[in-house]
């Protein structure tokens, strides 16, 4: 069980404190709710863009890292379609740091020309070099495309397109960061060699005169049912030929999410998964399989990528993934291969519970989803999956109607 206090300042900033007197380290993790999902799809790479955005200086503090560093702290960032992610990890003693550095931004940031054209470029270059000059760099625009035509999830983090942040004005920054980065729409994490009295204290110097700002209330197109199998073919200057298909799947928040996440584990969950056996091993027909999913808040997807093996015919290789599939559709998993993939899921939430870091981070995010004290009964629902549930939940993803595939070709 991990322990928290939680209280809420009067500008709607909800904090949360968790102590751990074991280590001579703090951890502040300010969690904001917004992600490429909250987007105008005109303007698409917002949130990332901010991530970056976010180092360049605010109202009173012209550079981020150097008072940090003089605290003996170290800082990162991340965004997803979901939320945007900040943490600081520094000594103890000098946690006030760490409240006047977050504190500032959320207040201002200094925006400028100056700035925006800096990490403009910054973006510019990461999206040219991981998505557009990159082998199989375009698969995950193209797969979200396909697989969603009504919610923002068919766009990735880095943007739709580069010409979003090539144009983007400092006054569509600006409004995008008051609309967003508000106390009202932020949980702030205070954890490690902490107390509240002093975290309650701090919170109110630093950040209770920040302006409230308005809740963001999300009113996202929710995406329909698919009906019908979607396919696609690219031929691209890549070394060899790729399978990718994914499938619609449930919501963080239904119940049923968990079994799909243990679905995806007996699938691909290492060299005795059932995808690695029949693909790899045995049949030799792919280079090597995986079968993940993307944990998004909405509705996202399990997907399947695999690199073919040399002269392996395309047809092939997807009549052998889709056999592997069929028998988790007509025949229900063994107690003994749940429970070890469920023994795996425990290990790793374990592991994850290890660093101050990685639990501040989990608390924000649980908090996200409703309350922080979902993180405590996590592994209780991994547990109560049965492996009828295995079964029925494979019916429904991976049924042909709900599929999308990719047929990706080397030149």
């Amino acid at each position: 069980m991990i322990q928290f206090e939680k209280f809420t300042l009067s500008n709607g900033l909800r904090v949360i404190v968790h102590q751990d007197l074991s280590t001579p380290m703090a951890v502040m993790n300010v969690l904001y709710d917004v992600g490429a999902r909250d987007e105008d799809p005109n303007r698409t790479g917002f949130a990332h863009l901010f991530e970056h955005l976010m180092f360049g200086g605010s109202v009173n503090i012209p550079d981020y890292d150097e008072p940090l560093q003089m605290a003996g702290g170290e800082n990162n960032a991340y965004t997803t379609n979901d939320l945007t992610n900040y943490y600081i990890q520094l000594p103890a003693e000098n946690l006030e740091t760490a409240f006047w550095l977050e504190s500032d931004r959320m207040l201002s940031l200094a925006f400028s020309e100056k700035s925006l054209e800096v990490q403009r470029k910054v973006v510019c270059e990461e999206f040219k070099e991981h998505y557009i000059n990159k082998p199989y760099g375009d698969v995950g625009f193209k797969m979200r495309e396909m697989a969603f035509k009504k919610h923002p999830y068919r766009w990735m983090t880095i943007g739709k397109e580069l010409s979003h942040i090539e144009t983007a004005k400092l006054d569509d920054v600006k409004n995008f960061f008051f609309k967003h980065y508000r106390p009202v729409n932020a949980i702030l994490v205070v954890a490690g060699n902490v107390t509240v009295d002093n975290v309650k204290k701090l919170a109110d110097k630093w950040f209770a005169p920040i302006p409230a700002g308005e809740k963001y209330n999300r009113n996202i197109a929710q995406e329909p049912e698919q009906t019908e199998a979607r396919k696609m073919e690219v031929k691209a200057d890549v070394p060899l030929d790729a399978l990718y298909k994914s499938w619609h799947m449930y919501p963080r928040l239904d119940k049923r999410y968990h079994a799909t996440d243990l679905i995806t584990d007996i699938l691909s969950g290492g060299g005795s998964s059932r995808l690695f056996q029949a693909l790899v091993k045995e049949k030799k027909l792919f280079s090597n399989v995986e079968c993940y999913h993307h944990g998004t808040v909405d509705a996202g997807l399990v997907s399947f990528d695999g690199k073919l093996v040399k002269g392996v015919k395309m047809e092939d290789a997807e009549k052998a993934l889709m056999e592997v599939l069929e028998d988790m559709k007509q025949n229900a998993v063994s107690e003994n291969e749940l429970q070890k993939v469920k023994n795996k899921t425990e290990s790793m939430l374990a592991f994850e519970d290890m660093s101050v870091m990685s639990r501040a981070n989990s608390l924000a995010y649980y908090e996200l989803l409703g309350d922080a004290a979902l993180m405590n009964s996590e592994l209780e629902k991994y547990q109560s999956v049965t492996t009828k549930d295995i079964l029925e939940e494979s019916r429904k993803i991976f049924d042909e109607k709900n599929s999308n595939t990719l047929y990706y070709y080397a030149n």
